[in-house]
């Protein structure tokens, strides 16, 4: 097996098909064969830093810009690692039923 180094590129805000936007570390890795696209989203208040790939495809925009700017954007965003309501996990689930049952 070959060492898959990766070293950012630019800080950037990254553009993606569905109207999502994410913004942070931008670079090129190549994970089983394929490149992808990484942004390292940097942490935000309480929010820890994350990493995201993403597929050639994937990409309808990138926009280079300068670390303060892209650190503005990420704060705006609040982009996150996953979210909650895609995963259909029956613990998940039967913790906001409770949740709501409260309100």
């Amino acid at each position: 097996m070959t060492e898959n180094t990766y070293q950012p590129l630019f800080w950037g805000i990254v553009e993606l098909f569905g109207h999502n936007i994410i913004a942070g570390e931008v670079g090129e890795q190549t994970i089983g064969g394929e490149s992808f696209i990484r942004v390292d989203v940097p942490e935000i208040d309480e929010q820890p830093g994350f990493t995201k790939y993403y597929g050639r495809g994937a990409i309808y925009a990138m926009t280079p810009c300068d670390e303060l700017s892209a650190r503005v954007a990420v704060e705006g965003l609040r982009a996150k690692p996953v979210e909650v309501w895609k995963l259909n996990l029956p613990q998940l689930n039967a913790d906001n039923k409770d949740e709501d049952e409260n309100d």
